[in-house]
């Protein structure tokens, strides 16, 4: 294993959404972002990134993205529909860089949505699973945000956040207890969304972010722009509020969302 942290930014397949999705303006027309009734012009077909993480103390996988059924029968509702060319499904990802499911020491998943545990079957032999308890328990009672078909028998732990004065709720998972991966909860789009915000270790000051669906590109931040697809906006708000001022450090090095099409695939070392 490398004594860097190297992080593999790599996308799997894409997402099909109404342009309102990603983009809540006051202009917008109700329910605009679920795409009834709207001209296919009106589409975006955004990245589904996944992380791989080489750290000296183990592999890290970061979300799953597609499960390669979508390749014959997509997930498809009123806000998206799935898409997964040949070779991007995760365990192909993974094989390009010499790696195999088994390898995998960690596969943290930053929230339940689709798009993002997906693909946890392909990725099942994994060492350990985890998500953090709130998102646990919130997918367990909401059935309109969550596809539980997703992670049926697949052995899922649970993680606690733990009061740090990190984040926008001062609360946060250090994986190695090292400080070089944290997972920060950031909830808004979902009840237990992190963050991942990664240090090195020659350098602590230094860290990569990492934002899931906090925002979907630096104008949601910036400007303070919502998704048509969140459960709480004062949340929301909080979460995208903590990211502009972490993005504007000028120890940040990336601020990644994960759907951002600025994005490209890459290899990050630090």
């Amino acid at each position: 294993m490398t004594s860097n942290i190297k992080v593999h930014v790599l996308h799997t397949g894409s997402v099909i959404v109404d342009e309102t999705l990603p983009f809540k303006y006051k202009s917008n027309m109700p329910f605009a972002w679920t795409g009834l009734f709207r001209s296919k012009k009106k589409q975006l077909h955004l990245p589904v990134s996944v992380y791989l993480i080489e750290h000296p103390k183990g592999l890290v996988l970061i979300d799953t993205g597609w499960h390669t059924i979508n390749r014959n029968k997509p997930v498809k509702n009123l806000a998206l529909k799935a898409q997964l060319p040949e070779g991007e499904a995760v365990h192909e990802q993974l094989k390009k860089l010499g790696y195999q499911p088994a390898d995998i020491d960690y596969v943290i998943l930053s929230h339940l949505r689709t798009g993002h545990a997906d693909g946890l079957n392909h990725v099942a032999e994994a060492n350990q699973i985890l998500v953090s308890k709130e998102e646990w328990m919130a997918a367990q009672k909401d059935k309109v945000h969550y596809l539980p078909n997703g992670w049926k028998n697949i052995n899922i732990e649970t993680f606690t956040f733990k009061e740090s004065g990190i984040g926008p709720t001062g609360k946060s998972f250090d994986l190695f207890d090292d400080g070089t991966i944290e997972f920060v909860h950031a909830p808004g789009h979902s009840a237990g969304q992190c963050a991942t915000r990664i240090k090195a270790h020659k350098d602590k000051n230094s860290f990569l972010l990492l934002v899931s669906d906090i925002g979907y590109n630096r104008k949601s931040w910036e400007y303070g722009l919502l998704s048509g697809a969140i459960i709480n906006k004062d949340e929301a708000i909080n979460s995208l509020n903590w990211v502009k001022v972490q993005s504007n450090c000028p120890q940040c090095i990336e601020t990644i969302a994960n759907h951002d099409t600025a994005i490209k695939p890459q290899v990050i070392t630090l």
